[in-house]
């Protein structure tokens, strides 16, 4: 099923090449709404995580579903990044710029037999989450249809630095998914997991609603010959009822004139000890000097009110 040489251009294998170092960990927001406070608390934890061992930072923007993004969500991520002073160890990339790369990835898996297209419609498959493989023998045209990735029957485990073993069997779970939707939409299990591997990301610290994507990510990246990454899922941000902060609870959006206070109490969130309320950027050296991941709250939510 494996990849002995990942599928890359020379240009791109330069990319690759350009990138590699001991650690490097990423932010990488989807411009469908605002940054809020929990985006914040990924931004301040992968951050310090990242310096504290002595590693790289860097800033994604992942917008490959172009029709969910939200008017000004880019200029307003990046007016945060320079109100909070994060500074990325390289030029922030943009998913919709790229997808050339990821559709030449979509043809060296078609070529290796491990992907089919699917005509099956969500009216089609119903309440049912597991996908059954209803295409996956019919040699279906590529053209303007859904392209899934096979899946073993086999579990995938990896050990979370925060949330511990997790396991999923993706072939019981979920069943082949969708790698390229319908629509021509790149799904971001595709982009996500080529561009953690060309940008040379080697850990990865993000909240804990995306830490069941995580056995996809690692599929498909075994799929490609791509290396194992390090995994960190953060706790959730709650709002006042219970929620976790998001773009679609309608979170706030951060306050980029109230950028000190905001970063201790982000800093706060996470457990850490207390910063001197200063320039961010001096508040986040004194943070990664301070930064300990074992006091980050251990589970899934972190108790309290946030806005």
């Amino acid at each position: 099923m494996l990849f002995n040489n990942p599928p890359l251009s020379a240009p791109v294998s330069q990319e690759r090449n350009q990138q590699v170092v001991a650690y490097r960990g990423r932010f990488a927001p989807s411009p469908t709404g605002p940054l809020h406070f929990g985006s914040l608390i990924t931004a301040v934890a992968s951050f310090c995580e990242a310096k504290s061992q002595g590693g790289e930072w860097i800033v994604r923007i992942e917008d490959t579903d172009i029709p969910r993004i939200y008017p000004g969500s880019e200029e307003h991520i990046l007016k945060c990044l320079d109100a909070f002073e994060f500074e990325s160890d390289a030029p922030i990339i943009f998913q919709k710029d790229r997808l050339d790369i990821y559709q030449a990835v979509l043809e060296h898996l078609h070529t290796q037999g491990l992907v089919y297209a699917c005509q099956c419609t969500r009216k089609m498959l119903g309440s049912n989450h597991i996908y059954q493989g209803t295409c996956r023998d019919l040699n279906l045209p590529f053209q303007d249809q859904a392209i899934r990735l096979k899946i073993d029957d086999q579990p995938i485990c990896f050990n979370d630095l925060l949330q511990g073993q997790h396991c999923s069997n993706l072939k019981q779970d979920l069943g082949d998914f969708v790698l390229k939707r319908r629509d021509g939409i790149i799904n971001y299990q595709l982009a996500v997991v080529v561009d953690d591997y060309l940008q040379g990301v080697t850990h990865v610290v993000r909240g804990a609603d995306l830490l069941d994507n995580t056995e996809r990510q690692i599929w498909l990246g075994q799929c490609l010959g791509y290396p194992k990454l390090s995994y960190m899922h953060l706790p959730l941000a709650m709002n006042d009822r219970g929620d976790k902060l998001s773009k679609q609870n309608h979170a706030m959006a951060l306050d980029i004139a109230h950028a000190p206070k905001l970063l201790a109490q982000a800093l706060q969130a996470l457990g850490q000890p207390p910063v001197d309320l200063d320039r961010p950027s001096i508040m986040l050296q004194q943070a990664v000097q301070q930064w300990q991941r074992d006091l980050i709250p251990k589970g899934t939510s972190i108790q309290g009110i946030f806005q």
